[in-house]
């Protein structure tokens, strides 16, 4: 086979078939086809699509092009989440504790933050000491040991979505459905899921704008994994709003600390026993939704969930004790954004949010950026919340006068306030199985 007779097939709407599905990702993985080849070929793809037996062999292909864990050792059914990406989006640091204290193991790779939507990895690297790299034994011993570890991810797990995923974002090709699809899929293969729930998110914040596109994707990713035999269910979430009151790594663990000590802003609790119920149910812990949201209140108020996430930062080498007394280092240079008016807090731009607690210190604009683990934003008011005039709408942390400066300029007319409480969207759209 030619790379280019496949470019070229792509580009004519023509379907790939298996076998040649496979030589583009191992020739490419191997270093025999160059990176302005398959530019070429993953924008025919952007343009032309695939279709879902193209993609399932894709997904196939990419979670096949390294290693691949096998969790069947451990005993159990092991249930992995993913989102979509967000602005405040601190979900996996809730549904940890919550999910392994009713009895199903999270054993969970996820990513760093990249432009205006925060990483898992960079939240849990503002813990003193914690380890986010394990080895593979390491990680495995820790699973069975406590049910939980999150970790990054490291060796050769799917290096052809490493490899794809970076030339993408340079490409233009990052909101290609198919492109999408199978490397969020890929890596759920390759981690050996047996259950998947997606938290499929559309609007401001998030890299899907319309609840249509997020559904398409949703769908696919759904039709994907029923294909290659995983139980796969996708909540579709709103992220026109940022998720919770707090962006910002350390800032974003402190409010997960408080939402596994029943002090959760509502939101944030909505989407999390939402998506943690149906984790339940893929893990054959619960027969239906309603148990498994009864099960997680639960490990709430008997201080299970919170205990599990101490145990969890323990065991990597954090020093849990720092996350007790609230001590994660958060910037000196703060200042707070005063309301103008009263009324009620008019809806925002998440994606603005996100760009601001960037422009603070707190994201990358590049994968190689780096971020202050301390800066970020905390929202005092949120949409449809009454304020006073004089009172703080929000509190910038920067990574220093400048940065706080510039902070203030992007903030000043961000949020806006009315005399008429707005009309807020529910924030689950829809569950597709």
């Amino acid at each position: 086979m030619r790379m280019v007779d496949l470019i070229e097939k792509k580009r004519d709407g023509e379907p790939l078939s298996k076998a040649e599905i496979r030589f583009i990702i191992n020739s490419y993985v191997q270093g025999d086809t160059p990176d302005y080849q398959m530019s070429a070929w993953a924008m025919a793809v952007y343009f032309r699509g695939m279709s879902l037996e193209e993609t399932t062999e894709l997904t196939l292909a990419m979670a096949q092009s390294g290693d691949q864990l096998d969790l069947s050792s451990l005993g159990g059914r092991f249930v992995d989440k993913h989102s979509t990406g967000g602005v405040g989006d601190k979900t996996t640091l809730l549904l940890g504790p919550m999910v392994a204290a009713c009895g199903v193991p999270v054993a969970k790779m996820s990513g760093r933050g990249l432009g205006h939507t925060g990483g898992t990895i960079d939240k849990l690297s503002s813990v003193p000491g914690f380890r986010v790299e394990l080895t593979q034994k390491e990680f495995l011993a820790q699973v069975q040991k406590i049910g939980l570890s999150v970790i990054a991810q490291t060796g050769n797990l799917v290096p052809a979505d490493k490899l794809l995923y970076a030339l993408r974002d340079v490409t233009a090709t990052v909101s290609s459905i198919p492109l999408i699809a199978s490397s969020v899929m890929s890596k759920k293969i390759a981690a050996g899921a047996q259950g998947i729930v997606l938290d499929v998110k559309y609007g401001s914040g998030a890299f899907m704008k319309t609840v249509e596109e997020a559904r398409l994707l949703a769908k696919t990713m759904v039709n994907i994994g029923k294909a290659l035999g995983r139980q796969t269910i996708a909540v579709l979430s709103n992220m026109n709003q940022p998720l919770g009151r707090a962006v910002g790594n350390s800032l974003e663990i402190l409010e997960v600390a408080d939402a596994l000590q029943g002090k959760g802003p509502k939101d944030l609790m909505e989407v999390s026993l939402e998506l943690g119920a149906w984790m339940l149910v893929a893990g054959d812990a619960v027969p239906n939704v309603g148990a498994g949201k009864a099960c997680l209140k639960q490990s709430l108020e008997t201080g299970a969930a919170w205990n599990k996430f101490l145990a969890f930062i323990t065991e990597q080498g954090g020093d849990a004790q720092a996350v007790i007394e609230r001590r994660l280092r958060v910037s000196p240079w703060k200042l707070p954004i005063l309301a103008d008016e009263t009324g009620f807090v008019q809806p925002f731009d998440a994606h603005d949010i996100g760009v601001l607690a960037m422009a603070l210190g707190a994201g990358r604009i590049t994968k190689d950026s780096p971020i202050d683990l301390g800066a970020g934003v905390v929202l005092t008011r949120k949409a449809g919340e009454w304020v006073e005039a004089g009172e703080p709408l929000m509190q910038l942390y920067g990574s220093n006068k400048d940065m706080l400066t510039e902070g203030l300029k992007l903030a000043q007319d961000l949020v806006t306030v009315g005399k008429e409480a707005p009309e807020l969207p529910p924030l689950i759209e829809e569950v597709i199985q």
